[in-house]
């Protein structure tokens, strides 16, 4: 994080390589072609991913950081468009159209995903499906407006367990999904202006560093040139990377098969080794060695990844001292409640760290200062500006009228909004792959822990409460990490000379087509077979919401108190981290970043191990052949992830969409 002016060894040249700031122009556009050609490949995916995550569910293909459907035809059109351009100059993509269909999949095919469209959808007609006398929802059930979720028990019914003739009742959903298709817009519009406030500061002021982009740019560099294939894929040092993850993957699936075949597993439990106390306090312990996170980890700065680890050993250590001393408390050691301390207090730094480009935008948006230029940016800054604020209060307004207190609808958007802004300035200083790498769930439990249950009781009824837990998928849900796909984007744009103005147009169009897919897709699929009937995690979102209900329920019966631990956990957080940004300001070579913290916090026990693999690997490549080795070396740890992502997510995930109970012995998890 840019709290000084130190660089590190690795970290100065990892995208930068790529070519990302080589741009051409004059600047493209849109072109109808690549949005037409992004539409129907979005459609292709959405059958692929219904059959693979909804029907068959043996594999999140969605949850991958870029989803594998966006890296399959990303392949797609880098293989076949040589081939176009030979037959027709014409017919053939320019790299910027292949670049804008990508961005386009990456989002549009996001939001189909579990974390979104699944979730939401299951989350809406819970407690009409679940009433029962002991859980008392028919008490609730009033307090949903009918134009947020259909209320004809026959229309529920009939989605958890099918229609007998598979058909879904259009009319009965139209205006619920019309009515939140204009809330996810407005999100999604106000993530977009607050994207375009911190591009600048971020892209060229910081110049971070945006490691996921690598892929994408290496793969289509050369795409409209002569060569029938481009650089990338024919470098060997990539396909070494491609071969370890090829091999990887192989024989985990054949293990899982034939469990006498030896194959190199995902993880290593070193838990096994602390048995007995007080050492079993650091159970779970695990290094996992996953393909991606080392490959894509290896361009993350060494600070990083040395960090990430050492405050995981921390935490540990600290949790092995608190057993010791005989403590016992109920959730300690409250991880993710720390990561909510972190993030709001990262935030607040991230916005003190803009504060003179913040001012800028403000002094051009009010005072239209003719000395600022904004005519690169996405949208002028005076559209960012009142656009967001406009968005926000559709939002909250939206929320208000459901029955939402106005209050309450503000500070749970503000959070979200917040974590957003922290999970894609992890995406663009760190790169990390992972849609859940930010404390999931706690935007939304820490008012309810923080305040206690009688501030949601709202002019005499739990309407208000009611309609809170209904917005628990902004949450639990992956909503705030689809703010890293904007920055992404932005950053494609400039690199390789896309109109930032064009690159917005698209970001909302995939929005939009997403949003219809997903619905759509979901329809069907539960209609056809029932969305209670699917698999173990088909229908997920509904035992949470159910379990969200339960606690609204019960309110009447007992007040909930504040939860005084979780909210010393949550302030030592924030603490911490304001106290780590105020030490790198202060020392110049302080070793511990404060993005790392936010990480450990959020999902330490996955990304530990990954990060001590890549910290040794990086240290022993820069003691041994410097900078120009481990330039060479990069193109090996990217394939490694692309290889990754093909064997498991596009081939595997191919072959068990139609597989049948059999490939659910080798489930594959992105996320």
């Amino acid at each position: 994080m840019a709290v000084d002016k130190k660089t590190d060894e690795g970290r100065t040249s990892e995208p930068e390589a790529a070519g990302l700031d080589q741009p051409r122009y004059p600047l493209m556009g849109v072109t109808a072609r690549s949005l037409i050609l992004a539409i129907i490949l979005c459609y292709i995916a959405s059958f692929w991913i219904n059959q693979t995550e909804v029907i068959t569910h043996f594999c999140q293909i969605t949850e991958a950081v870029p989803p594998i459907p966006a890296v399959a035809m990303l392949l797609v059109l880098v293989l076949l468009n040589p081939l176009v351009r030979r037959l027709s100059k014409r017919l053939s993509l320019d790299r910027r159209e292949i670049i804008m269909v990508y961005v386009f999949l990456t989002v549009a095919t996001t939001v189909t995903g579990c974390g979104i469209g699944r979730f939401f959808m299951n989350t809406l007609p819970v407690l009409f499906y679940f009433d029962t006398a002991e859980n008392n929802f028919a008490s609730l059930q009033g307090h949903l407006p009918d134009w947020m979720v259909p209320h004809d028990r026959e229309v529920v019914r009939k989605l958890y367990e099918a229609s007998e003739t598979g058909s879904v009742p259009w009319g009965a959903w139209a205006i619920p999904l019309f009515a939140w298709g204009i809330f996810f817009l407005a999100v999604w519009v106000c993530m977009l202006a607050i994207s375009t406030v911190f591009r600048r500061q971020w892209s060229e002021k910081e110049k971070l560093t945006y490691p996921l982009l690598y892929l994408p740019i290496e793969c289509t560099q050369g795409v409209d040139g002569p060569n029938i294939l481009v650089d990338f894929l024919r470098n060997k040092i990539m396909w070494i990377g491609f071969a370890i993850a090829f091999f990887y993957n192989i024989t985990n699936i054949i293990n899982s098969y034939n469990p006498a075949f030896t194959a190199l597993g995902k993880y290593y439990d070193l838990g096994t080794l602390f048995t007995e106390f007080p050492l079993s306090a650091l159970r779970p312990m695990s290094v996992h060695y996953r393909p991606e996170l080392i490959g894509f980890g290896y361009l993350v700065p060494t600070e990083i990844a040395f960090s990430v680890w050492a405050f995981y050993m921390m935490m540990k250590l600290e949790k092995l001292i608190v057993a010791s001393a005989g403590v016992q408390l109920a959730g300690y050691p409250f991880w993710q409640e720390r990561g909510l301390g972190a993030y709001v207090a990262l935030c607040i730094l991230l916005i003190y760290i803009g504060r003179h480009h913040i001012a800028d935008v403000l002094r051009k948006a009010f005072a239209g200062d003719k000395k600022i230029d904004d005519s690169d940016e996405p949208m002028s800054y005076r559209v960012a500006v009142f656009g967001g604020i406009l968005a926000f209060a559709v939002i909250v307004g939206w929320m208000n009228m459901a029955g939402m207190a106005l209050w309450l609808a503000v500070l749970y958007m503000v959070l979200v909004m917040m974590l957003a802004v922290v999970y894609a300035r992890i995406r663009a200083e760190v790169g990390v792959p992972l849609i859940w790498m930010y404390p999931y769930y706690q935007s939304f439990k820490g008012i309810r822990y923080f305040l206690g249950s009688e501030a949601f009781r709202y002019q005499g009824s739990w309407q208000s409460a009611t309609i809170y837990a209904t917005f628990v998928f902004m949450s639990r849900g992956y909503y705030s990490s689809m703010m890293g796909y904007q920055v992404d984007g932005y950053r494609l744009a400039r690199g390789t000379g896309v109109k930032q103005s064009a690159m917005n147009w698209v970001l909302i169009v995939a929005l939009v087509v997403g949003f219809t897919v997903s619905m759509t897709g979901l329809l069907r699929a539960y209609y056809e077979f029932g969305a209670g009937g699917l698999g173990r995690m088909s229908g997920w979102g509904s035992g949470i919401a159910r379990q969200e209900y339960t606690v609204v329920a019960d309110y009447a019966k007992g007040a909930l108190k504040p939860d005084t631990p979780r909210i010393i956990a949550t302030g030592s957080g924030f603490v911490v981290a304001v106290g780590l940004m105020l030490l790198r300001m202060a020392f110049l070579r302080f070793p511990l970043h404060p993005l790392a913290f936010c990480m450990i916090c959020s999902y330490g026990e996955l990304v530990w191990g990954a990060f001590l693999i890549v910290w040794l690997i990086k240290s022993v490549v820069f003691k041994l052949g410097g900078m120009r080795a481990y330039r060479q070396l990069i193109p090996g740890f990217v394939g490694l992830a692309l290889g990754h992502y093909f064997t498991a997510g596009v081939l595997y995930g191919l072959i068990g969409a139609y597989g049948g109970e059999s490939v659910r012995r080798y489930g594959v998890w992105f996320g």
